[in-house]
């Protein structure tokens, strides 16, 4: 009985703060044999923050987003069908999250962090308003924000003609 006490208790534990968001791991009961394991922020927590992508084929798609989640983090847990779209799964390895945004929004986004630079400098369609979205982090001053997916990738695990 102890052993299912420590599982309940665990269902509650945060594991920690990376780009302002928590990874909280999650246990459905050890009596089910189920478990998962949430990234993001607390899934308590009802407050979401609405995301507008422009895919490459110019179509809009909207998701909601915790904040704390990077946009990577909404893409990936919204399921969204980008190509490539975060290949090294936010290790900043890679520019395959490469985001485009309007203006009043970049200045939104807070400061870019040398390491960032150096990954955007391998972006294809890079503009003074080009990001990653595995480094911008959702805050509710975002609400309401478009991200534009650029139409190239430049991604290293697909061949010169475009198969993977």
């Amino acid at each position: 009985m102890a052993f299912v006490t420590a599982f309940r208790r665990l269902s509650q534990f945060t594991v920690g703060q990376c780009c302002r968001r928590t990874a909280a791991v999650t246990w459905s009961g050890c009596l089910s044999s189920q478990r998962s394991l949430t990234i993001g922020t607390n899934p308590l927590r009802s407050d979401k923050v609405t995301v507008h992508f422009i895919n490459r084929d110019g179509e809009k798609i909207t998701s909601k987003g915790s904040p704390g989640d990077s946009l990577l983090d909404v893409v990936i847990n919204e399921d969204l069908d980008f190509d490539g779209f975060g290949a090294c799964e936010g290790t900043l390895a890679c520019s395959t999250c490469h985001l485009i945004f309007d203006e009043e929004v970049y200045k939104k986004l807070g400061p870019i962090t040398d390491e960032e630079m150096d990954m955007l400098d391998l972006a294809y369609g890079l503009t003074d308003t080009s990001r990653l979205g595995c480094q911008i982090c959702l805050t509710k001053s975002l609400e309401g924000m478009v991200a534009r997916v650029p139409e190239g990738v430049a991604d290293v695990r697909q061949s010169k003609d475009g198969s993977s």
